[in-house]
């Protein structure tokens, strides 16, 4: 009798047991799915992470006040002629920041904004020094557009660099972004050729810029649907784009329009001539150059205007060859 007991209770202790390693085994395997699950939604949010410009996915501005503040920089940037008055009259000239960033500053190698506030401050040569990204926005200001600073800590600083953070929103923070700043070109071991240079604009930029290099203004809006390349409208010798081998980059990684880093239109040589070309012709002039550049061994070899560290002519500082 009594072993009978003793065999029902251990028999009862079993089924606990059993019971026990069952219920263990589904919470094990409650978390493992519950874990695969978060893994899952990990990887799709990475999957949205770009590696490159060219991958760019369009952002939609929501409603609250930093999508709002965002709107309004990407009016400031994409319709720049807009903006920027003071008593009825136009600060610098009628040029947009997107003639230069291309597609609001989204496209692959066309000085895109895409994640660039990630590599700001910086280092930046011509001045020497540190700069933030409010700097280095008014540097373009003061050359690109042939104007004066905005208020750092104003409304309209504020709202472009919100539009380049919510452009930016999908890069990484722990790098430098396939894509950004220009193509990189093989220079010819040469001066430019301005005649063929001549020849290039003629077939293959006129069209759309001018046989004076003026432009054509927007037919229905204000400032240009293809920016004037020189004259009193332009960018001023003190731009970057004033430098013929950045110009030549900007030109073989988009010019003529249509053509793309991976499909570009023109060759190299033909780049850097047209860039020469477009370079060689007046254009507004950006007070006190002297002052660029304190350290010249930091000044680009195309820099056009002197002092240089070198003996180097003027003239070959513009149109090369930069065997130096």
């Amino acid at each position: 009798m009594e072993y009978k007991k003793l065999t029902n209770y251990v028999k009862a202790l079993g089924g606990i047991a059993l019971l026990s390693l069952v219920l263990c085994v589904c919470l094990f395997l409650f978390a493992y799915q519950q874990g695969t699950s978060t893994n899952t939604a990990s990887e799709v949010k990475n999957d949205s992470i770009i590696n490159h410009v060219a991958d760019y996915i369009p952002v939609t501005f929501k409603e609250d006040s930093e999508g709002q503040l965002a709107s309004y920089g990407e009016k400031l940037i994409k319709n720049t002629y807009d903006y920027f008055y003071e008593d009825g009259k136009k600060i610098g000239n009628n040029l947009a920041c997107t003639n230069c960033h291309l597609n609001g500053g989204t496209k692959a190698f066309a000085a895109p904004y895409v994640g660039l506030h990630q590599v700001f401050p910086m280092y930046i040569g011509r001045e020497d020094k540190i700069e933030s990204l409010e700097e280095r926005i008014n540097g373009c200001f003061e050359r690109s557009m042939n104007g004066r600073a905005i208020p750092e800590n104003g409304k309209e600083m504020r709202a472009i660099i919100t539009y380049i953070k919510q452009v930016s929103s999908r890069t990484r923070n722990d790098k430098r972004l396939e894509g950004q700043g220009f193509v990189k070109l093989e220079i010819p071991d040469r001066a430019a050729d301005l005649k063929q240079g001549q020849l290039i604009y003629t077939n293959k930029c006129m069209s759309c810029h001018g046989d004076q290099g003026q432009g054509q203004k927007n037919p229905n809006a204000g400032g240009y649907l293809y920016p004037p390349l020189w004259g009193p409208d332009s960018y001023n010798d003190g731009a970057g784009m004033a430098r013929m081998l950045t110009a030549a980059r900007f030109i073989k990684g988009n010019m003529p329009l249509g053509a793309t880093f991976e499909e570009p239109l023109l060759s190299d040589a033909e780049a850097y001539d047209v860039a020469a070309y477009i370079n060689s012709f007046d254009r507004p002039k950006k007070a006190d150059k002297d002052k660029d550049y304190p350290n010249l061994a930091k000044k680009p070899k195309d820099c056009a205007y002197p002092p240089y560290s070198d003996n180097i002519s003027a003239e070959q500082h513009k149109y090369g060859p930069f065997n130096f």
